[in-house]
């Protein structure tokens, strides 16, 4: 069963030390996001890379915006990439590729209370614990202000999708956090769906190379984002639905 954890169980001081040679490196893929970006790219490259020296990279990659992201995201101190607009997943892939970290982190970038503790608290299980792999954030997504309304996809298709094809996933209270974290080596033995399903689709495949039990999760208390239209997230839905089916064997009308 995957193991979880609270983000407060990680002091900074402790993690830079349990680093030792390790690098890591922290990915956003980011599209239109230039109102929230800026400050993000700021707590980690101030507090976590310039400060602490936990963070050794930090990496957007721009999927196609049609804003100033990449100008925010590199005035605040990050490397910016050019993405091809293709995906959330074919950013992510890019991030893997072209960082140099033996850890990756990946946070969403459209996070309206981030704090280092989204970093800090993904870390914490890779570095305290060899045998974990991976790592998801869960967190508590009030939907416009309203507590515990948030994350509507994962309620009405991730976790009955997973209920019904992939139950020794049940365990994973946000299947869809962007908020995530592994080891190089696995993340690159794996393919990455190159849509909204990539973040479904990676756990499932390193559930399946690696097992649950090398999968963890962190608590990582309250993240309040930009709430999506119901139009936008039937795209990313149908996304999902595409990756989780694929992994089941079970044929779509796209692939027949």
């Amino acid at each position: 069963m995957s193991r979880t954890f609270h983000h407060g169980h990680f002091a900074l001081s402790d993690l830079v030390r349990a680093k030792g040679d390790s690098t890591i490196s922290v990915c956003l893929p980011a599209r239109d996001e230039a109102s929230t970006v800026g400050a993000i790219v700021e707590v980690i490259h101030d507090q976590l890379v310039e400060r602490a020296g936990l963070v050794d990279e930090l990496l957007i990659v721009d999927d196609g915006s049609t804003d100033d992201t990449a100008t925010v995201a590199a005035a605040a101190g990050a490397k910016v990439l050019t993405g091809t607009g293709e995906g959330k997943g074919d950013a992510m892939w890019r991030s893997l590729s072209a960082s140099t970290g033996d850890l990756i982190v990946w946070c969403d970038a459209d996070v309206t209370n981030f704090d280092s503790r989204f970093v800090t608290g993904l870390l914490g299980p890779l570095l305290s614990e060899n045998d974990v792999v991976f790592v998801k954030g869960f967190y508590e997504r009030p939907l416009d202000g309203r507590p515990g309304k948030g994350g509507r996809v994962t309620q009405l298709v991730a976790r009955p999708l997973i209920s019904l094809l992939f139950p020794t996933l049940t365990p994973i209270l946000q299947p869809l956090a962007g908020e995530c974290a592994g080891r190089r080596a696995v993340l690159e033995s794996v393919s990455f769906e190159p849509s909204y399903g990539v973040d479904l689709a990676l756990l499932i495949d390193i559930a399946r190379a690696y097992g649950v039990d090398a999968i963890a999760q962190v608590d990582l208390g309250e993240r309040v984002h930009r709430n999506r239209t119901l139009e936008e997230l039937s795209v990313q839905s149908l996304e999902i639905l595409e990756a989780a089916l694929a992994r089941a064997g079970v044929a779509t009308t796209s692939e027949a």
